[in-house]
């Protein structure tokens, strides 16, 4: 009698992932850390036990009290539900900000490595924008377009692009000599199907990696950003905006960027944790060296 089979976890992959010899104790706990910090962001609204935007002037700089685990701020307002609320605009930055570089990058990498006579002129468009140091770029973009979540993604994503383009670009250079791509062209296939067939699935495992550092680099420019106050608006809390209205009081209640802080640098050290193992996985002259 055959039985019915069971539909997959979704958790499947994640366990079939980290069982892997190339799967380290370090990376094994960088994600458990990332996926916590990520259930506690989705999860922020029912967790934190305040609103973060209210404010009490009776209960300014208290340290560790009844109904505030981690205290109050120089504003009288709860720190953990500030450091959790933050967590999400911080992470929808920079999430958002590797989609686009990547999906951007993706297509004009492509075109410069495919089509010869677009690719100086493209290239030299990417060269032009990565002499600009990216800070500077997107301090300039915020106070062009004013500090909103839309500007500061476009601020942050923009000098990204460069980069992805010229790993974009390498891959499909090196691809488009193959024989089989020679035998596309032959045969007479369409440029549109020799690019997504034969092109697009050579640059995904760089590409993977390739989010992974877009990800940890625009969570920590967003808190730069923030913390020069050239970011979101300051009344929105975010891990950069906390640390930022924090320095001033950090001699006498330096918890107010110690907390915000080590959330930021749990999360970007375990992308970056996450970012070199899928490299080991996914780039075959490592497997092949460390076989």
């Amino acid at each position: 009698m055959s039985q019915t089979p069971r539909p997959a976890s979704a958790m499947q992959p994640i366990l079939r992932m980290i069982r892997l010899p190339q799967f380290g104790l370090g990376p094994r706990i960088a994600l458990v850390v990332l996926l916590l910090i990520v259930l506690v962001t989705l999860f922020a609204p029912w967790l934190a036990p305040h609103d973060p935007l209210k404010m009490d002037p009776l209960m300014r700089l208290k340290g560790p009290i009844e109904g505030h685990p981690l205290g109050t701020d120089n504003f009288g307002r709860d720190i953990l539900s500030r450091v959790l609320i933050g967590a999400r605009l911080s992470l929808l930055i920079g999430i958002a900000t590797a989609v686009v570089s990547v999906v951007v990058g993706l297509v004009i990498g492509m075109v410069a490595g495919f089509f010869r006579t677009a690719d100086a002129i493209i290239m030299r468009m990417m060269d032009g924008l990565m002499a600009i140091p990216s800070i500077l770029l997107a301090i300039a973009l915020v106070a062009l377009n004013g500090p909103s979540v839309g500007s500061v993604i476009a601020a942050i994503t923009i000098p990204e692009i460069p980069r992805v383009v010229r790993l974009v670009r390498a891959v499909v250079l090196s691809a488009r000599e193959e024989p089989y791509v020679e035998a596309a062209i032959a045969l007479g296939s369409s440029m549109p199907k020799i690019l997504i067939r034969h092109l697009v699935p050579n640059t995904l495992a760089p590409l993977i990696v390739q989010g992974t550092y877009v990800l940890a680099s625009a969570i920590l420019t967003e808190a730069i950003l923030s913390f020069l106050g050239a970011g979101v608006s300051t009344e929105t809390p975010t891990w950069g905006n906390i640390m930022a209205e924090g320095r001033m009081f950090f001699r006498i209640k330096p918890e107010l960027i110690l907390y915000p802080g080590l959330m930021l640098s749990l999360c970007i050290l375990s992308i970056n944790l996450l970012g070199d193992a899928a490299r080991d996985m996914l780039d075959p002259r490592l497997k092949k060296r460390a076989g």
